[in-house]
């Protein structure tokens, strides 16, 4: 169980692939999106 082990997360890191041990992170949303930047708060 080391880097040249396929299956393990430092052997991920050491091919530089990525599996269920070791999944891609995923971009959060931006807050500019959340918000719309040209939309004015309603009056009360």
């Amino acid at each position: 169980m080391g880097k040249g082990d396929k299956k393990t997360k430092r052997g991920k890191i050491n091919r530089g692939t990525f599996g269920s041990r070791r999944p891609r992170i995923k971009k959060k949303p931006s807050v500019e999106k959340k918000i719309s930047v040209t939309g004015k708060a309603m009056p009360k």
